[in-house]
């Protein structure tokens, strides 16, 4: 019975990360799919750059929600019979299966965004003090350079070094986690780090019209 209590947990958790925001919301009130402007990224990023502020920023308020609402609904409805470091791994496994859905979400045929919002969330979730630590990061490198892909990814490497050195956290999965997220947008910004080699990546403007769509 618990195999399938936590496959069927990991599914909801997927099937919420799938929640194509930055699709649905352009198609439903712009009447446009992000994915073919911009950077062709289905994140709140594109949608700002795309549709504008108004847009981008519940985009991207939802995404961290969605992240962080997969792992809170397993602390919720706790398995029965399964050990306090049991459910670690399960809300783990709802953190992983939430960004794959985003990543690759069911409802947009499989074409998602890179993550980033949505592991926000899980941060939140998993490492409240830690994500802290790495969303200051990220905005003191986004208002120095105004490359987000560049603060996206150094925000990532420090992740694991906030989770063992701030945090102290010790628990091999939480750790585990903190190095794959180091891994995984690193990965998803593959294309944004030979941008930005070639000195060719966008940098992300601040002050933008409203609602100004850009090819």
């Amino acid at each position: 019975m618990f195999p399938f209590s936590i496959l069927i947990e990991i599914i909801v958790a997927y099937l919420i990360g799938s929640i194509p925001s930055a699709v649905w919301f352009g198609k439903l009130i712009y009447g446009v799919d992000v994915r073919e402007h911009g950077s062709g990224n289905a994140g709140a990023t594109n949608v700002i750059r795309v549709l504008g502020y108004k847009a981008g920023i519940p985009v991207l308020l939802f995404d961290v929600f969605k992240g962080w609402l997969a792992v809170q609904l397993v602390s919720w409805f706790p398995l029965a019979g399964l050990t306090p470091d049991a459910m670690v791994y399960v809300r783990i496994g709802a953190a992983l299966a939430a960004v794959l859905g985003h990543v690759f979400p069911v409802y947009a045929r499989f074409r998602g965004g890179k993550g980033v919002g949505t592991l926000a969330g899980v941060g939140i979730a998993l490492y409240p003090l830690a994500f802290l630590v790495v969303l200051g990061v990220f905005i003191v490198v986004l208002a120095l350079t105004h490359y987000v892909s560049l603060a996206s990814i150094l925000g990532s490497l420090t992740f694991p070094l906030a989770v063992f050195f701030i945090t102290g956290e010790r628990n091999p999965g939480l750790l585990g986690l903190s190095l794959l997220v180091a891994v995984f947008i690193p990965l998803t910004h593959r294309k944004n780090i030979q941008r930005l080699f070639r000195g060719e990546e966008r940098k992300f403007e601040f002050r933008k019209k409203e609602g100004k769509m850009q090819s």
